[in-house]
């Protein structure tokens, strides 16, 4: 059995009307709030055929109907109408380009976090970027005192590395080291932390010469940062924004949010954007307890370059249209902020 256009528009309205509502929808409630030309009895044998191939669900047998999975889908890839942002929202949006602009990037993901979950009434989660998918901008050697360095490690996107260096010979004076620090930041700078690699390393060792001290000391703080920034903070804005939706009135469900909630590892295992924007709804997701979730997810850039995850978590009955248009224009505005960043 084809999807017809008649059929096409009694879907677009239950999930209309479902949406602004979150009650069952029946079919004299389409016959009376949408001029569709035929009559309920019409309407309802429409939906039933609905139900047959998937679109609809009927949560109890005297309710009225609900979107399934299949029918959201359908709704967000064909039949939705685009939504432009109020005029609030809008405002909103300018203020947080004005207060993000000197931030340090890891505020400025927080602030982004915090102002998508306030517009969206959703659940925002957040990665920041990971030092794997920053590039070394500099390496800089600080003399403390006559035996002690600190090594200070800064990428493109902002974050910074500190550790102290402990050498046995004295160090050496402020004029040296700042010729030490050109030799290190001529191998290392513009390499991404992978591609520092062992012949990188040994080519800085025969650079360094007979400054094999400093090398020592160096090199293992090189692998510790290899090695141990590959993990992204997440930053979760809004978590009890689901109790907001009468689909969590049900304890069971309410608890099945909550979990999924704190494995923020498996939240964003979830968040797989393959687009601007993607949306993964119900059924689409591969965790038990977000079958009855709708996931929007999106990355965002530094220099054109994905470096972190960002997403927005619901029940499936959300209003897909205002809440991607507000994605993609946060989005947009955080990549502009972290392209123009002075770092």
């Amino acid at each position: 059995m084809s999807i017809d256009d008649r059929k096409i528009k009694i879907l677009q309205a239950i999930i209309n009307d479902y949406i602004r509502t979150g009650d069952p929808v029946g079919s004299r409630t389409i016959a009376k709030n949408y001029d569709l030309g035929i009559g309920s009895a019409t309407i309802r044998n429409e939906m039933a055929d609905l139900e047959d191939m998937g679109y609809l669900e009927q949560p109890h047998a005297s309710a009225g109907r609900i979107p399934s999975s299949k029918g959201y889908r359908l709704y967000v890839d064909k039949l939705m109408d685009n939504q432009r942002l109020t005029e609030e929202e809008d405002l909103k949006i300018k203020q947080y380009i004005i207060d993000s602009a000197m931030l340090e990037v890891d505020k400025i993901v927080r602030q982004t976090s915090a102002l998508l979950s306030e517009l969206t009434k959703l659940t925002c989660v957040i990665e920041t970027p990971s030092v794997k998918k920053s590039f070394v901008k500099s390496i800089q050697l600080i003399k403390v005192d006559e035996h002690n360095i600190v090594s200070v490690f800064l990428t493109d996107t902002g974050l910074i590395k500190n550790h102290i260096m402990k050498l046995i010979n004295k160090a050496p004076d402020v004029r040296t080291l700042t010729r030490i620090n050109e030799v290190i930041n001529n191998r290392l700078v513009g390499l991404s932390i992978e591609q520092i690699n062992l012949e990188v390393i040994n080519n800085l060792k025969r650079d360094l010469g007979e400054y094999e001290e400093i090398f020592n000391a160096i090199l293992p703080i090189l692998y510790e940062t290899l090695n141990v920034s590959d993990s992204s903070e997440v930053f979760m804005e809004g978590a009890t924004n689901i109790f907001n939706y009468p689909e969590y009135n049900d304890i069971n469900k309410a608890k099945e949010m909550l979990s999924l909630l704190n494995d923020k590892e498996t939240i964003l295992d979830l968040f797989n954007p393959q687009e601007d924007i993607t949306i993964s709804i119900g059924d689409e997701n591969y965790k038990p307890q977000a079958k009855e979730c709708s996931i929007i997810s999106a990355e965002y850039s530094f220099g054109n370059r994905p470096i972190g995850k960002i997403g927005l978590i619901g029940p499936r009955r959300i209003n897909y249209s205002k809440v991607i248009t507000i994605m993609a224009e946060v989005i947009k505005e955080l990549n502009n902020i972290l392209n123009n960043q002075k770092i």
